[in-house]
């Protein structure tokens, strides 16, 4: 929306469609993960799923990188677009630091999911048998999945009739990744917080208890 606002309506329109395309797969994982562990919400619960589910665990970890907008999944096509011409606008300090800042909480809790389904081990008691969902789910994901690799270069060649051809000083072109980097060991640092661990869970209480009601 805030892109919307500054006057870029094809590139908002773009990063619609490419963000419906990750979400779309990501909450089918998630429903699919959380329906597994006996309904349970905290990430901090789950772990080591590529054990137990393979295909709905790399499906998940694809969809978390695009939201990250790791390149070249589709999210980078949007994400670093949006930020580009963000830098390249007339906007005031506070609304640049907004943006970036967005995007590096987005990394941050994104890293977050993906330490916590491929490390670890499971940590909560359920009465079923992990595993991936049936061949109907696996089908949809499958799909979103192709789209989520490839969907977002052949959306911007086809919302695009010229591509955007931005310059940029070197350091504001590697702003984003830089951003994206903190947010990705902010995210780590988060996620070593131990659940058990007494010492650090009296230490952290107030970061534990945040983090984990995100």
């Amino acid at each position: 929306m805030r892109i919307l606002s500054i006057g870029f309506y094809r590139l908002a329109f773009f990063h619609l469609l490419t963000h419906a395309l990750f979400k779309a797969l990501l909450f089918m994982c998630a429903g699919a993960i959380i329906h597994n562990i006996n309904n349970s919400q905290d990430i901090r619960l789950i772990g080591g799923l590529g054990v137990y589910m393979p295909l709905t665990s790399g499906c998940f970890n694809v969809a978390n990188l695009a939201l990250c907008g790791i390149p070249f999944l589709a999210g980078f096509y949007s994400k670093d677009l949006i930020l580009e011409v963000v830098s390249l606008s007339y906007i005031n300090i506070f609304s640049f630091f907004l943006y970036f800042f967005s995007t590096g909480l987005t990394v941050c809790y994104s890293f977050r999911l993906v330490y916590y389904s491929i490390t670890g081990e499971l940590n909560c008691v359920s009465l079923n048998i992990l595993r991936d969902e049936g061949w109907i789910m696996l089908r949809g994901m499958s799909g979103l999945l192709v789209m989520r690799i490839v969907g977002g270069s052949i959306l911007r060649w086809l919302i695009f009739p010229t591509p955007y051809i931005i310059c940029l000083p070197s350091y504001l072109k590697l702003l984003t990744l830089f951003v994206c980097l903190v947010g990705g060991l902010f995210g780590y640092f988060i996620s070593n917080v131990s659940l058990f661990y007494f010492n650090k869970s009296l230490h952290n209480y107030l970061v534990r208890y945040f983090s984990g009601s995100m």
